[in-house]
């Protein structure tokens, strides 16, 4: 893209950063969305959304995502893809550091999300792509009648296991604690299902294979024994990192470099805002994300105008 310099750029493509192009759109804000991937962000990686309002019968994390993005493009505001490196303040301005690129801005919203944690036990890096998976929706079609395992005990493990279920043949689910955190109608849903074994109070310490998975080490913590299990794909859901390296040396961040906002999205920064689940709150939802979008462009807005 030619144009350089714009009132707004909106860092990430997920829920919070198309609502917020929604919303710059409508209160005629000239503003840009850079995406370093695909548009959607972890909810498009998700098979079924049933606590998003206006779907009775729930709709798919990638349709969901989908119909936002064509609406953000309807409005005209451009969406381009890009990894931003870097931001820096220029006097009023914010200088966006894109590849081998750069824009402008007067003001910024991040909205980049988060990314899977992974175990850090042996086997796993090797493993990743063979085996080793942070998204059943996307590769559960490649253990049809087959065994897995996946790791966790939230909602987003639990909602895995049970659209993994669709293909595999068993599934054990190895949560460290005696009772999963997930929601009570997930939880019900899991434990109704034949295919799958929960395995409680225990750990993955290892994945084994050689040129794909072949079977994990299984630790029981509270007896501290250790046992082979056979399977053919692990996947790993035991929460969240926020996309954050590149702010870390501007704006504040909390222990776990999530950026600290305070109500009203506004970082430490003037005129950089955050939204959606890549600041410090309490829900990280769909719903959350699009709310803290509109919010944040409603105070870019007001920051704005305070530099006219």
């Amino acid at each position: 893209m030619d144009k350089r310099s714009w009132e707004l750029i909106i860092i990430g493509a997920g829920p919070a950063g198309l609502t917020a192009g929604i919303y710059a759109a409508r209160s005629r804000i000239d503003a840009m969305i850079l995406e370093r991937f695909a548009p959607g962000g972890q909810i498009a990686l998700s098979d079924w959304v049933e606590n998003y309002p206006g779907f009775e019968d729930g709709i798919s994390g990638l349709e969901l995502v989908e119909k936002m993005r064509r609406q953000v493009e309807r409005l005209g505001v451009p969406i381009v893809n890009g990894e931003v490196k870097a931001i820096e303040e220029h006097r009023d301005k914010k200088v966006v550091y894109v590849d081998s690129n750069w824009f402008e801005a007067k003001a910024v919203i991040i909205a980049t999300g988060t990314a899977p944690k992974k175990l850090g036990v042996p086997g796993e890096d090797k493993l990743i792509g063979k085996g080793v998976s942070y998204c059943a929706t996307c590769d559960a079609p490649f253990y049809k009648n087959m065994v897995a395992a996946v790791i966790g005990g939230g909602d987003t493990a639990v909602q895995e296991a049970l659209f993994l279920s669709k293909f595999a043949s068993k599934i054990y689910l190895i949560h460290r604690r005696d009772r999963l955190r997930a929601a009570p109608i997930l939880t019900e849903k899991l434990f109704n299902n034949e295919k799958i074994e929960v395995i409680w109070n225990s750990i993955v310490t290892e994945i084994r294979g050689e040129n794909s998975v072949e079977s994990i080490v299984v630790r029981n913590l509270k007896t501290q024994e250790e046992s082979v299990v056979r399977v053919d794909g692990v996947f790993i859901f035991i929460g969240v990192k926020p996309n954050t390296v590149f702010v870390s040396d501007i704006l504040d961040l909390d222990a776990n470099g999530f950026i600290i906002t305070n109500e009203n999205m506004e970082t430490n920064v003037p005129g950089i805002f955050a939204a959606g689940d890549v600041r410090r709150k309490l829900l990280r939802q769909v719903i959350t994300a699009c709310a803290d979008g509109a919010i944040a462009v409603y105070s870019a807005e007001s920051y704005l105008e305070k530099l006219k």
